[in-house]
């Protein structure tokens, strides 16, 4: 099994970075003269995937208008939110139709995961859902959560973590997790909030994987203030 799909989340509204960035989507946010999605896209191109389905909402044309239909020779779909549907519901709706396993990335964030180790645990652990988890000396902003020791996730923790381990939004994702999860799901639902722990008490095999790449979330002025420091480091 290649993963060559990714699903990149780029619908979100950027509250509170539009001080910093008015007038452009998050991932559009500028880095020494280039969007942060290139970045992204870039470092995932070079890790094998060769086609892009981007999820797109708030000011969407400003995406669609600078990378068209294909990036690098690199494919690129859109599904268009006409309305905010949360990280979940678009994942939901970004998805339909996929018969292989992809990935999921958050479009604000750039984590510099290794396809191959990532895709071999996921494997190896017969998982249907794996997360690339980041070391942090911090809690409050990201999801944490209670690991086994073969890297299953018994419990999701928001906000904190008994590992010093959380969700780096690099997900790797197979089709067959869609028939677990509960059909009356509102529409407009968290990935995090919603999706995985309704996927947890469906019985679903969920596994998380420490990796130890960059990362960079550009969600808040002084960290995206920061991105050029560490992309480029």
């Amino acid at each position: 099994m290649i993963v060559t799909t990714a699903i990149i989340l780029a619908g979100g509204l950027g509250t509170r970075l539009k001080k910093a960035v008015p007038n452009l989507p998050k991932p559009m946010a500028p880095i020494l003269g280039r969007p942060f999605l290139e970045y992204q896209m870039d470092y995932w191109i070079g890790q094998g995937v060769n086609k892009f389905i981007l999820s797109i909402g708030y000011l969407n044309q400003a995406i669609t208008e600078h990378f068209g239909r294909e990036y690098q020779q690199v494919s690129i779909d859109y599904v268009i939110e006409d309305k905010p549907l949360g990280t979940g519901g678009a994942l939901l709706m970004a998805a339909q139709g996929l018969k292989e396993p992809f990935l999921v990335l958050n479009g604000d964030t750039f984590f510099e995961v290794d396809l191959n180790l990532l895709n071999d645990f996921h494997k190896q652990q017969r998982s249907e859902w794996t997360l690339s988890l980041f070391r942090a000396n911090q809690s409050g902003r990201y999801m944490g959560l209670k690991l086994a020791d073969n890297g299953a996730i018994l419990a999701l923790e928001s906000g904190s973590s008994d590992s010093n381990l959380f969700n780096g939004g690099v997900y790797l994702i197979n089709p067959s997790v869609f028939d677990r999860l509960d059909k009356a799901l509102r529409k407009k639902i968290s990935l995090e909030n919603d999706l995985l722990p309704n996927f947890i008490t469906s019985g679903g095999l969920l596994y998380g994987i420490e990796c130890i790449g960059k990362f960079i979330d550009i969600g808040l002025p002084k960290d995206y203030h920061r991105a050029a420091e560490i992309l480029l480091h």
